[in-house]
C-alpha cells in the first residue's frame, strides 16, 4: 500500500474528512514599548526563513526548577490596596494574582518581617517602651501593626492564589537587642542573638496561625547596609554562627520548615555568602542564598553555584525609580532578571514592589526610599501599571512553579531563557537588545516557530 493509499484509508476508517497535520497550539505575548505594545497577546509572525539564525531548545539538558515570580508585599503596598473600595482591590488582586486569561498569575511574595523602609515609621513585633528594657521571653511578641494591613491583604490573596509561595525577609530586631538602640544601623549584640531566633520562630508560628505559611526566610534584608531605616550590619562571620548556632537549632527544635536563605544583598559580594556557606555548622541548616543587583553583576550568582551546586539561588530584589521608563526599564530589567537571574541560577525573580502611589508614600525617615516605583501605581481605585508588571507578567504568566529551566543557545542581540512546565508544555522568554531588527526562528525538536523582534521588545512564546 502506497503512503496516500494509506491515509486514504485511515480517512475512510474513521468516516471524517481528511485533514493536514495540525501544528501544535502556540501563544505570543509581546511588550514592544516603542510600537506602544504592552504584554499583548499577538498573532504569530511568519517571515522568510532565508538563513535566519535559531534558538535552538533542548529539553534533555536540565537546570533548576523554578519557585516562582513577583515582588515584594510592603506594608505602603497593603495600605494602597486597602484605600481602594472593594470592588476594585478584589479586580485588581486577580489581575494579579488569579489564573484568567487576563490576569499575570504571580506566584511569588517577600514580605518584611516587621517593618521595612516602605512603612511609615519602623517598628518590631517587640517594642518596649523603656529605652532600658529587654524582653529575653518575648513576653511582649505580637504581629503588631501587620494586623492591620499586611496580613489582612495577604489572606484576600490567598483566597485567590493559595499555591502562592512566600518569603519573609527581616530590616531590624527590636531596638533593644542591638548595640546602638536603634532602628537604623547598630549590630545585633551576641547575648540576644538566641533570643533573636526565638523571635524569628515566634513570626513563623503566628503567621501559620493566621494561615499565612512561610515558604522561605532571608536572614538578613541588605546585611552590608546599614543606612537604611530599619537596618541592620550583619557580617558574613555573625550571620554564619547566627543560623549555626542558633536559628538552625531553633528551627529544628520546633519542626519549622521553612527554608533558611543568607545574604540577601547585592550581586558584587559573592565572597559574603560563599563565607557562610563555608562554616561547616551552619551550611547543612541552609537552604541557598539571595541577591540584588545594585551592585555586581548578574553572573555572580554562577559563582556561588559553582562553589556549592547544592545549594539553591534567589533572586529578591531590585527596583525601578520613579517616575519609571517603559523603554529603557523593562529592557534592562528583562535581559538582566527574568533573563539573566535563572540563567545563573535563580530560582525566583522578585521586583521591588509591589504598589506605589503618585507621592511614592509611605517611608521612613533617615534613608526610606522616596524614588521606589511599584510595579502598578493607585490613586484611589485607578491603577497605572508601571514597568515591573510589564517585567514580572512576561514570566509569571506562563512559568508555572515546577517548571524546569532549560538549555538554550544565546545568540548576539538576543538574550533568551526556556523553561519546561509541569504540563509539558515549552515556555521562551526573549528580548532583543540591540539596535536593529532581529527575525529569527525557536527549533524545538520537529516544533519550528519563526519570529520577529524590534529593538528593546520582550516576547514569550508557549508550545
Amino acid at each position: 500500500m502506497t503512503k496516500s493509499q494509506f491515509l486514504l484509508a485511515a480517512c475512510v476508517a474513521t468516516f471524517f474528512g481528511c485533514q493536514k497535520p495540525i501544528e501544535p497550539t502556540q501563544e505570543y505575548w509581546l511588550t514592544d514599548p516603542k510600537s506602544g505594545i504592552l504584554f499583548q497577546k499577538v498573532q504569530q509572525d511568519h517571515i522568510s526563513e532565508d538563513s535566519i539564525p535559531e534558538i535552538r531548545i533542548d529539553s534533555e539538558t536540565t537546570y533548576q526548577a523554578m519557585d516562582g515570580f513577583g515582588f515584594t508585599l510592603s506594608q505602603g503596598s497593603a495600605k494602597h490596596l486597602l484605600s481602594m473600595s472593594d470592588s476594585a482591590r478584589t479586580s485588581i488582586l486577580q489581575e494579579l494574582f488569579g489564573s484568567g486569561e487576563q490576569d499575570i498569575r504571580v506566584n511569588y511574595l517577600r514580605l518584611a518581617v516587621a517593618a521595612s523602609d516602605l512603612n511609615e515609621f519602623p517598628f518590631s513585633y517587640n517594642d518596649l517602651a523603656d529605652s532600658l528594657a529587654t524582653d529575653p521571653e518575648l513576653e511582649n511578641f505580637s504581629l503588631s501593626y501587620d494586623t492591620l494591613d499586611v496580613i489582612p491583604v495577604l489572606k484576600q490573596i490567598l483566597s485567590i492564589n493559595p499555591e502562592l509561595k512566600i518569603m519573609a525577609s527581616p530590616w531590624s530586631p527590636p531596638k533593644w537587642m542591638k548595640d546602638n538602640k536603634d532602628t537604623r544601623g547598630g549590630s545585633l549584640l551576641p547575648e540576644f542573638e538566641a533570643v533573636y531566633a526565638n523571635y524569628l520562630v515566634r513570626y513563623i508560628q503566628e503567621m501559620a496561625k493566621n494561615g499565612i505559611a512561610i515558604d522561605a526566610l532571608t536572614i538578613q534584608n541588605e546585611p552590608l547596609h546599614p543606612g537604611n531605616n530599619p537596618s541592620l550590619l550583619m557580617l558574613p562571620e555573625q550571620q554564619a554562627r547566627f543560623i549555626g548556632q542558633h536559628l538552625g537549632p531553633a528551627f529544628q527544635a520546633a519542626g519549622i520548615l521553612t527554608k533558611i536563605i543568607v545574604y540577601d544583598h547585592n550581586a558584587d559580594r559573592p565572597d559574603y555568602p560563599i563565607q557562610v556557606l563555608s562554616d561547616s555548622i551552619a551550611n547543612p541548616y541552609i537552604n541557598g542564598s539571595a541577591f540584588h543587583l545594585y551592585g555586581g553583576q548578574i553572573e555572580a550568582l554562577t559563582e556561588v553555584h559553582q562553589a556549592f551546586p547544592d545549594k539553591n539561588i534567589y533572586f529578591t530584589e531590585q527596583w525601578v525609580g520613579a517616575p519609571g521608563s517603559l523603554e529603557g526599564d523593562i529592557p534592562w530589567h528583562v535581559k538582566n532578571l527574568v533573563i539573566g537571574a535563572p540563567r545563573n541560577w535563580a530560582k525566583t525573580v522578585l521586583e521591588w514592589n509591589l504598589s506605589s502611589n503618585p507621592e511614592l508614600t509611605p517611608h521612613t525617615d533617615r534613608g526610606g526610599c522616596d524614588r521606589c516605583l511599584g510595579a502598578i501605581t493607585i490613586e484611589k481605585n485607578i491603577v497605572v501599571r508601571n514597568p515591573a508588571y510589564y517585567v514580572i507578567a512576561h514570566a509569571s504568566k506562563f512559568v508555572d512553579a515546577g517548571s524546569t529551566r532549560v538549555d538554550s543557545n544565546e545568540l548576539p542581540g538576543l538574550a533568551n531563557v526556556a523553561y519546561i512546565r509541569p504540563d509539558g508544555k515549552k515556555v521562551l522568554i526573549a528580548l532583543n537588545h540591540s539596535e536593529s531588527p532581529i527575525q529569527f526562528a525557536i527549533q524545538d525538536k520537529e516544533t519550528r516557530i519563526t519570529a520577529t523582534l524590534n529593538p528593546g521588545a520582550t516576547g514569550t512564546w508557549v508550545w
